[in-house]
């Protein structure tokens, strides 16, 4: 299949008065460090040309320092303010366009994970622009390759808008290098002012809290093997029985949606069209009914 998203009849006087070259990649951080996806992400902006990275954070020093060092990154650009504490889009939107203005990007970068899903929408439709979202594959600076339809079908697709803004599948694109002989410089970036962006569209959204499911075994996403249970477990209980067989393998647990809407187990361990993509050596589904939307995240496995 294919397809062109036509170009917006609104373009700001920025963009359309400057060459704008060049990717902007927004960095996923969480408790100080910096998620995988964020590699993978720079990884696929390379082929756009020169990478900048906007971290935006509090107390965020040390992870900018890593993204300097990440092979193929040209610069930095850093907000530290408390304000970005816990990446909310609402608050993040104003200081990746202010971002995107300074550095000209074309393309705006970011992983398709809960984080990118959240924002980039939000930030192509300030730009006037379609996201596009899941992006597979890369075939020049326009035109790119996502799954519809559950995975069922690829479309690819052109877009004649000035700034591409995309979310990047990580199982498609391999980690860069973490190493960089010479550390991209580090620039801080002011954040626009309330008077500039409005004091309420500075406070559309209010932090309440996070959960998240501590475990020592690998991260889901990035796990070589993954075990994954569904509603045929019966309970949660039964899960047990993956864990203990999870924790001899060194293998990551997921499961699907109808174990997570059962309250089996948490929804950080989702796999599929709403959840976590994956793409291990190894995928053992237990108690699963194999439906279409948990097929579109784990049908990339090698076995």
């Amino acid at each position: 299949m294919f397809a062109r998203f036509l170009r917006s009849s609104v373009i700001s006087t920025n963009t359309s008065t400057r060459r704008l070259i060049g990717s902007l990649v927004i960095v996923e951080h969480s408790e100080g460090k910096c998620e995988p996806v964020n590699l993978n992400a720079i990884s696929a902006a390379k082929k756009f040309g020169e990478v900048c990275c906007l971290v935006a954070g509090f107390k965020c020093g040390k992870i900018s320092e890593e993204v300097a060092s990440v092979s193929g990154v040209t610069r930095v650009l850093v907000a530290d303010d408390v304000f970005y504490e816990n990446g909310i889009a609402e608050k993040l939107t104003p200081l990746v366009l202010a971002a995107q203005s300074k550095v000209t990007a074309s393309h705006l970068v970011v992983g398709c994970s809960t984080f990118g899903r959240d924002l980039l929408p939000r930030v192509a439709a300030k730009l006037h622009v379609s996201p596009i979202n899941d992006v597979i594959a890369i075939h020049s600076v326009d035109t790119f390759q996502r799954p519809i339809y559950a995975g069922n079908a690829l479309v690819t697709l052109k877009s004649l808008d000035p700034i591409k803004c995309l979310t990047i599948r990580a199982t498609a694109f391999p980690p860069t290098t973490t190493t960089n002989d010479k550390p991209a410089p580090i620039e801080p970036i002011s954040a626009p002012s309330s008077d500039a962006v409005g004091a309420e569209a500075m406070n559309l959204a209010e932090f309440v809290s996070v959960e998240r499911h501590k475990s020592d075994r690998p991260e889901l996403t990035a796990a070589n093997i993954v075990i994954s249970g569904g509603r045929g477990l019966k309970s949660g209980d039964n899960f047990k029985l993956l864990y203990d067989l999870a924790d001899k393998l060194n293998a990551a647990v997921g499961a699907s949606r109808a174990a997570v809407d059962a309250g089996f187990v948490p929804n950080d361990m989702q796999i599929g069209q709403t959840g976590k993509i994956v793409a291990p050596k190894l995928y053992i589904a237990v108690g699963i009914s194999g439906a279409i939307q948990h097929l579109a995240g784990m049908k990339d496995s090698k076995l």
